[in-house]
Order: structure tokens, then sequence, then C-alpha cells
């Protein structure tokens, strides 16, 4: 009989950055993260907001990394898309605006500095339309 596998307690995005000091500047001063550990100077970086946790890290001579490389987004729930809209629409790089979607959520999505994609989303239910947002 096999044993029970130990519990996970949590998940930390690690992205590579070849900008980490702009990376940091970029999470910290444009999307309001604090920095919780590390820094430019120790080749990675510890982030978070609003319990919302991210590692960055210089490029890993272990792993070979030539450039930043991830097939998909990360996705942020937030409970007010549109205030998240304001603040970052001429702010980012914009991937496509806030909209309203056939799968009940309403949402948008920006580029980091190093062309990770940010997604902001919250439930269409739990969201009201800011038309001036748009």
């Amino acid at each position: 009989m096999n044993a029970a596998p130990a519990m996970l307690s949590g998940l930390t995005p690690m992205l590579r950055s070849w900008d980490l000091p702009g990376s940091i500047a970029f999470y910290t001063g444009t999307l309001g993260f604090a920095l919780q550990g590390g820094g430019a100077d120790d080749g990675w970086a510890s982030l978070a907001c609003d319990g919302v946790e991210i590692m960055l890290a210089a490029p890993n001579a272990h792993e070979g990394d030539a450039a930043p490389a991830f097939t998909g987004s990360l996705y942020l729930r937030t409970g007010d898309v549109d205030a998240w809209w304001r603040r970052l629409k001429d702010a980012a790089r914009v991937c496509y605006p806030v909209e309203d979607f056939d799968y009940g959520m309403r949402e948008f999505a920006v580029y980091d500095n190093n062309g990770y994609l940010l997604q902001f989303g919250q439930p269409l239910c739990a969201a009201a339309p800011d038309e001036a947002a748009r």
C-alpha cells in the first residue's frame, strides 16, 4: 500500500528576467507589489501583493535559458478589474483591453517588461462594468 503524498502548501511562480532591476521596478512600481526578499544584486527577488506571491530570477546557468519563455499566462483574480485596467492601460503594453467574455469573466491582459502575459479578471456576476474604463 502506498503512503499518501505530502500536502502542498502553495505555488509561487518564478519568472526569469534578463533585466532584473527593470522587472523589480515594474512589479513594485507599476503593479504595487512589495519586495519581500532578495534584490537585483542577489540575482532574485521575492515579491507580494494582497496575498499573491511571485519570484523573479536572473538567468540560471544550470538551465541554459537564452530568453524569457513561458507558454502560458499568469491569471490574477481581482474584485475590481476596472480599477486595475485604469491603472495599467497606459503603464504597460496591452495585449487586449478590458471586455466581458461569454464564459462569464470580465478581463484584460498586459505584458510585463519581459513579455510575460499577465491577465486580470473577475466574474461578470461580481463586476459592475464601468463604461468610462473602456
